[in-house]
């Protein structure tokens, strides 16, 4: 009779260990220093272990502390890293909400064993989180403040003390949650237009490309392109417009997905268009495919002033979006994404041409606060949608 192989232990978030901290952090302000670094954390953390020779270890929610690598980790020397964004919202009905949150495990799987990593049933990932912010959701996001979100990031990391070219043996996921600036509430100069102002890339500089991992979330697609982002800051922009390719295709903006509602040059219809996933250039956005989703179902016919729209999901290049704002077909442009949520494009630069976004079918836009309300509806319970499918309710600890 032969051996058989050991079976490996599965990630269960109905089982973990608690230890509750002894000393509390003070909860920053809004618009607060604290609050504007990015990394002012909760008071607890999640943890979860796994090794190649017994899966995964019970998970932990405990204290906020710093991590504990060798520095021969994996994640250190081969960038075996990968992680999620997401938001915890504290609803107008009082509830604490995430957004379809098995989407973002779904992702995190896939951007795991993209790197190398160990996966998981992607249904877990709800669970750990709740379980942290069962604890620290009542105080960080108090019912009697709705409209408030803590930003989310679920990490892997190969964790593991082996140095040389092999898959990682040891990799740890942990879950931190953070005070983040709202977006919406940034203070805006007397007189400027709203919307960010987008730089197009040059052609040495290449975000994605077919084969590679642009569309996992990996921390190797970000470091890479962190220096156009910073020359793109020093000249006054807000993100880089990512192209790709001799046709100069438009695929995302910055870390987030990139819009825009035009006239189709030649049927004159209204078309919601942005690059497609096949390619594999842009990362599955989960805010991108809730605006899809919604555009697909809710603006078949009017709404409001808003002319019916058809989605588009094809390839498309600077040089039909420069001709579209030349000849006047363009609505509106927006990104979408968790961190800048929906968030509408005023100037886009391509070499020494400045496309202003606003200007050509001002008075048609609406599209993106539209579907905008909607989400927002369905993140903070309120108009109706306090029992959407979309929302994940936390059940809070009394």
């Amino acid at each position: 009779m032969g051996s058989v192989a050991p079976s490996l232990a599965e990630l269960d978030g109905s089982n973990i260990n608690v230890t509750r901290s002894t000393n509390l952090r003070e909860i920053p302000q809004p618009g607060s220093p604290e609050e504007s670094s990015h990394s002012y954390c909760t008071d607890h953390m999640v943890t979860a272990r796994w090794t190649a020779e017994k899966g995964w270890e019970t998970p932990e929610v405990k204290p906020y502390q710093n991590l504990s690598i060798p520095p021969t980790a994996s994640c250190l020397h081969y960038a075996t890293e990968c992680f999620e964004g997401m938001k915890a919202y504290r609803g107008y009905d009082g509830k604490l909400r995430l957004f379809r949150p098995d989407c973002n495990g779904e992702r995190l799987v896939m951007s795991s064993k993209r790197t190398s990593l160990p996966g998981f049933a992607y249904g877990e990932l709800k669970r750990l989180i709740g379980k942290m912010l069962q604890i620290d959701g009542p105080r960080w996001l108090p019912k009697n403040q709705p409209g408030r979100f803590l930003y989310i990031r679920p990490t892997m990391i190969g964790s593991g003390t082996q140095m040389g070219i092999q898959t990682p043996k040891e990799a740890l996921l942990f879950i931190v949650a953070v005070p983040w600036p709202d977006p919406s509430q940034k203070p805006v100069a007397p007189n400027a237009k709203p919307g960010l102002k987008l730089l197009a890339s040059q052609p040495d500089a290449i975000r994605a490309w077919p084969g590679g991992f642009g569309y996992a979330k990996l921390g190797a697609n970000y470091g890479p392109s962190l220096e156009a982002h910073g020359k793109a800051q020093a000249l006054g922009f807000d993100q880089v417009l990512w192209l790709f390719g001799e046709k100069r295709l438009v695929t995302e903006a910055g870390a987030s997905n990139f819009l825009i509602v035009w006239k189709n040059k030649e049927t004159g219809k209204l078309e919601l268009i942005t690059a497609p996933l096949e390619d594999q250039l842009i990362l599955a956005g989960i805010t991108r495919r809730s605006v899809l989703e919604l555009a697909r179902t809710r603006l078949v016919a009017p709404v409001g002033n808003l002319a019916p729209i058809e989605v588009v999901e094809r390839n498309f290049t600077i040089g039909e979006v420069e001709e579209a704002w030349k000849e006047g077909r363009i609505v509106e442009a927006f990104v979408c994404g968790t961190a800048f949520f929906v968030t509408p494009v005023r100037l886009i630069r391509n070499g020494d041409v400045d496309m202003d976004m606003l200007e050509a079918g001002a008075a048609q836009a609406g599209y993106a606060a539209q579907i905008k309300s909607w989400l927002e509806a369905v993140m903070y319970g309120k108009d109706g949608q306090e029992n959407h499918k979309w929302g994940y309710v936390i059940e809070e600890e009394c």
